[in-house]
């Protein structure tokens, strides 16, 4: 049976050479390591607190600074983002785990705002006046997709970059 992935369309997140701001289900943002979108930085400090700046001032952060040492943050592939420390014990999670299934993608958009898609979870610090995002969503009872735009119709881009991966 062919298995549909869809990574999901983003409006003018991705840079034209790299996307520095994308973490993928199974990957991991180690100590010292930042996802980074134009002035704003996800962090993941020596200090196992996650910290979202902007301009170098903090916005947002997981509150764990001082719960332990070495840590990473992990998208897992149930849905979960977790911040685990050297010994693989939990620190801090979303608690959005779910028996669906992915793809899940974690962005640092450049509203400022760090979502991890396919899931309900978001940082919520986007900023006034943002590009906006194109979003697909997937039902999980069916095999039907829509397109949906999230940005404000006088800010109406028109530019979208959309990312589809087909597995069959």
């Amino acid at each position: 049976m062919a298995v549909l992935v869809i990574l999901f369309a983003v409006l003018l997140l991705l840079p034209s050479s790299m996307a520095n701001n994308i973490l993928y289900e199974g990957e991991t943002l180690k100590t010292g390591q930042s996802l980074t979108e134009g002035v704003y930085t996800l962090t993941m400090q020596t200090n196992c607190n996650l910290v979202l700046s902007d301009n170098d001032h903090a916005v947002w952060s997981s509150n764990t600074g001082g719960k332990g040492t070495n840590c990473y943050l992990s998208v897992q592939t149930d849905g979960n983002l977790v911040i685990y420390d050297k010994a693989t014990n939990v620190i801090w999670s979303s608690d959005t785990w779910s028996r669906w299934g992915g793809p899940y993608i974690l962005i640092l958009q450049r509203n400022r705002n760090v979502v991890l898609y396919d899931s309900k979870w978001a940082t919520n610090t986007y900023t006034a006046n943002s590009e906006g995002v194109v979003i697909v969503k997937k039902d999980h009872n069916d095999t039907s997709i829509t397109a949906e735009v999230v940005v404000p119709a006088a800010d109406e881009p028109t530019n979208r970059k959309i990312a589809m991966v087909t597995n069959n």
